[in-house]
């Protein structure tokens, strides 16, 4: 039977110092952090050797172990996480990522961290439409170059993130990778908030992915509205039962949402003839028998409100489209949770694989079986460090720190209760 020790990513407290971060992590009780990279915080473009040492010096100070060193999806653009991506359409874009995880290897290097981690990147507009540049090849390629980062005599692998909407989505896609690339330095690291969004049955999932699975992320959440938002095409196909779709008509910008309780279309101007039997033939084809109500774009409300960090967290994950066109969908998505109107949908939006939301909240917050999880990973081969990562908690992080240690510890291996009792 595997251990888990619990740990904590420093990208939930980029409001502090970072030596202030580690004296908070070893306060609250863990016994690891995760060193994110941050363009304030922790820099790797600004930090040097001295700077390094000190960090170390007070890790060693407080006996928190370095865990792994995350080399942070929104440190280039935060309005545009992910990008450039190991498999961006452009080699200046896929080397500039390159070059951020060969700082990760020099900084775990530098303060003992076993492992370096990073996500595959989604497909964006450019491989949709280039066709003939093969992505997965490209996300091979770039893998390999990190890879000769590592010295023989480093202990250190790299880890690839499954994560929802990503090229690399579900455990059995990372698995797969790991299997291709064929390199004892290459691993996979499991979150179990996106495996829980990714997978029909989670548990099974991580019991598989566990003699594989380097790190963990642990975070919660529930069951979302389920939302895909995609270009209009002859092929569309419709399953209402797994999620509405929100339909993006490339010839005018204009949206049609498909969906049983409110079709909606959304347009700066009433659609001719021509774009009505377009609207009447999407919904016949999905079944909806409500007739459609036409919504004015430019009435939507376009401000900000306390909804934009769960937008902005859905659109990231929505792949192949251009992002003028994700940005255009904000104030719609706005608009069916109720920013400045009586909300048409009740639950977060999601893009998922089962439906369940892509949003990381507090530990016992949501529906997530951290027990079973936990059970999972390490009856099948699992011993090491789960990250608490709560990036949308940072202004609370004091009550984040201490609720997810209360809640979590009660699963890990010396205070859990026997199975059945």
């Amino acid at each position: 039977m595997g251990t888990i020790q619990l740990s904590y990513s420093t990208f939930g407290l980029t409001n502090l110092d970072f030596l202030d971060a580690i004296d908070a992590v070893h306060r609250a009780g863990y016994a690891g952090i995760e060193i994110a990279f941050h363009h304030r915080q922790f820099n790797p473009f600004n930090l040097d050797d001295d700077a390094l040492a000190t960090v170390k010096k007070r890790l060693d100070v407080t006996g928190i172990k370095p865990a792994c060193v995350a080399t942070a999806s929104h440190f280039f653009t935060s309005s545009r996480p992910h990008e450039p991506s190991l498999m961006a359409f452009s080699l200046a874009g896929r080397k500039r990522r390159i070059d951020l995880v060969k700082r990760g290897i020099r900084v775990a290097r530098q303060l003992g961290a076993p492992f370096v981690t990073f996500g595959s990147g989604f497909i964006r507009e450019e491989h949709v439409r280039n066709p003939s540049v093969n992505p997965h090849d490209l996300l091979l390629d770039s893998i390999q170059e990190c890879l000769r980062e590592i010295r023989e005599d480093d202990d250190i692998s790299l880890l690839i993130e499954p994560e929802p909407g990503m090229f690399t989505e579900t455990l059995e896609q990372g698995l797969s990778l790991i299997s291709e690339i064929d390199s004892p330095r290459f691993r996979l690291h499991v979150d179990l908030c996106h495996a829980y969004c990714s997978e029909k049955n989670y548990i099974d999932a991580l019991a598989k992915a566990a003699p594989v699975t380097g790190y963990l992320h642990i975070s919660d959440t529930q069951e979302g509205y389920n939302l895909k938002l995609v270009p209009d095409s002859d092929h569309l196909t419709f399953d209402l039962d797994f999620a509405s779709v929100l339909v993006y008509i490339p010839s005018t910008a204009d949206y049609l949402l498909v969906d049983r309780s409110h079709p909606l279309y959304f347009c700066d101007d009433k659609p001719d003839r021509s774009r009505q039997r377009r609207i009447e033939e999407l919904l016949a084809r999905a079944r909806v028998q409500k007739p459609p109500v036409f919504v004015h774009y430019p009435s939507l409300y376009a401000g900000t409100s306390p909804l934009d960090d769960e937008i902005f967290t859905y659109l990231i994950s929505v792949p192949g489209l251009g992002f003028e066109v994700l940005e255009r969908a904000k104030p719609i998505l706005a608009y069916l949770r109720g920013a400045k109107n009586p909300p048409l949908v009740n639950k977060r939006v999601a893009n998922t694989l089962t439906g369940v939301v892509h949003f990381h909240e507090i530990p016992g917050v949501g529906t997530l079986d951290f027990d079973a999880s936990f059970r999972a990973l390490t009856g099948n081969g699992f011993t090491g460090y789960g990250s608490v990562e709560l990036y949308h908690h940072v202004e609370f992080w004091q009550k984040a720190l201490t609720e997810s240690y209360r809640h979590l510890s009660q699963f890990t291996s010396a205070n859990r209760r026997p199975q059945g009792l």
